[in-house]
């Protein structure tokens, strides 16, 4: 049976756009290129002791891995060169990041958390690279922060890329969504997942329940309804939580579910949420509508939020239809199913 590499595929989609010159596809590529290259520190971490605590602090006040450092200075780098981008935005690092004077700019905007889940990192546990692309808006060639500033409608491509059991690499482009599982054999990602669909209805939802007293009441009663029976609705649902939003996200995106990190009153310094629109929040809501699904903040469509700072957080619901919009539901009071 033939294989459809990642780079066929990028482009044979490249050839239904006749105006278009290669220079998206080739980003694309850089970015596979880059997740491979931490997909073998990952895989191979433990041994030359690069796991661990680098000692400093990234813009979040959280204490920096050694991994997280690794894969942040891995993607800078493979994106600077390119000459695609006009400027960069990482979730490790408050502002934008400048195209270096010696490197041509391009017309691309990325941003990316290059390794989201690191809590996890020492206890072998799933983690994921999450990247977003735009174009450039501004007139200035190597680009401004109103270029990172807008709104996840205006994605042109997302996506992620897991380091788990396997490695793959999942994105879309607004045309379906697509995985390429990583054969370490021949050093290319293959296609696994063609069109992946994410079901209408789950059974899982994922959450920190830790939170459950910081949660604001609607939350708190969707909760308790999903685990209690209700046989018309097919509950009760299955708690599942790793704590790594690429882990849970694509495990309910194959299976159907519901991940939530809602807002709650936890930490007065962010009472919106957690999680970073522009790194987080806006790719993974651009995946899973073009598989189906929806993304909310449980009031606001998380792709029409206009972002206001690189850095900022918003409170995300995400997954099956019919759960995102069950969700809605308490909040909004409405009744549902006994």
């Amino acid at each position: 049976m033939a294989v459809e590499t990642l780079n066929q595929h990028i482009l044979k989609a490249q050839r239904n756009h006749p105006q278009a010159h290669g220079v998206f596809s080739l980003l694309l590529q850089h970015i596979a290129f880059a997740s491979k290259v931490i997909s073998r520190e990952v895989t191979k971490a433990g041994l030359v002791q690069i796991l661990g605590k680098t000692g400093a602090i990234n813009v979040q006040g959280e204490e920096v891995m050694k991994l997280d450092d690794y894969a942040n200075d891995v993607f800078i780098r493979a994106l600077s060169q390119t000459g695609l981008c006009a400027i960069l935005g990482s979730e490790e690092l408050a502002d934008p990041i400048p195209i270096p004077e010696k490197y041509p700019a391009g017309d691309y905007v990325c941003i990316f958390d290059p390794l989201d889940g690191s809590s996890n990192i020492d206890a072998n546990v799933s983690i994921g690279t999450i990247f977003s692309i735009f174009r450039k808006v501004s007139d200035e060639e190597r680009g401004t922060l109103a270029d990172c500033l807008q709104a996840g409608v205006n994605q042109v491509a997302a996506g992620y890329i897991i380091y788990g059991s396997a490695t793959m690499f999942v994105y879309t482009t607004g045309a379906g969504v697509h995985g390429f599982t990583l054969d370490p054999s021949i050093g290319e990602f293959c296609l696994s997942h063609p069109n992946i669909k994410i079901p209408e209805k789950g059974k899982i939802y994922s959450t920190n329940e830790g939170n459950t007293k910081h949660w604001k009441e609607h939350t708190s009663k969707y909760i308790q309804y999903v685990k209690s029976t209700h046989k018309e609705q097919g509950m009760p649902y299955t708690s599942r939580y790793i704590g790594s939003l690429v882990a849970d996200f694509h495990r309910n995106l194959l299976y159907g579910g519901i991940f939530l990190y809602p807002e709650d009153n936890k930490d007065p310094k962010r009472p919106t949420g957690k999680l970073r629109l522009m790194c987080e929040c806006n790719p993974m809501a651009f995946i899973c509508e073009q598989a189906g699904g929806k993304a909310t903040t449980g009031t606001e469509r998380i792709l029409e939020i206009d972002p206001t700072e690189l850095q900022q957080r918003v409170p995300i619901i995400i997954g099956s239809k019919w759960d995102v919009e069950l969700y809605e539901r308490f909040v909004n009071g409405e009744s549902v199913p006994d």
